[in-house]
């Protein structure tokens, strides 16, 4: 109960102005049952007390004016141009490597998971350690498609 009152304090600290004045009451019903009302019109209940919110608006924001994009110093190290698409191509390589491997990982997970029904191994006479097992291999799927997912938008994000 201590955590649906601090729930709803926090939600009175930090709610507009419109609702900050709003009078608050705890409604106790015949069960014992505490419910927070906007309205002490029904049986049982008392209004709450609750301090004055304060409200600080945030420091005003400066906006840079210039037209220019930020420059970067002159002692940053510099790249020619050929050696950055050497960079990229070899980036490019490396992303394409990690996909074939999470597409064979998860061709490889896909068959062993059997659409949800894998073969049993000899130390899985616990149904609930085979089913302990067949999540596992599902969560596994789910985390290889997603790193799949993840891999093909860095390709595509490659110039």
């Amino acid at each position: 109960m201590n955590r649906i009152f601090a729930g709803f304090l926090f939600f009175c600290a930090f709610s507009t102005q419109l609702h900050a004045e709003t009078d608050v009451y705890l409604c106790v019903d015949e069960n014992g049952k505490k419910e927070y009302k906007n309205t002490g019109a029904t049986k049982g209940c008392k209004k709450v007390e609750l301090e004055g919110i304060t409200v600080v608006p945030a420091p005003p924001t400066t906006k840079k004016t210039s037209a220019s994009p930020a420059s970067t110093p002159s002692s940053f190290p510099k790249v020619d141009d050929g050696t950055q698409k050497a960079r990229d191509s070899d980036r490019k390589q490396i992303l394409t490597d990690e996909l074939k491997a999470e597409d064979q990982k998860l061709a490889n997970l896909k068959k062993e998971y059997n659409n949800g029904e894998p073969e049993r191994l000899g130390g899985e006479k616990n149904f609930a350690k085979y089913q302990e097992r067949t999540t596992m291999m599902k969560d596994d799927i789910s985390r290889t498609e997603k790193n799949i997912e993840a891999l093909k938008r860095e390709l595509g994000n490659l110039r």
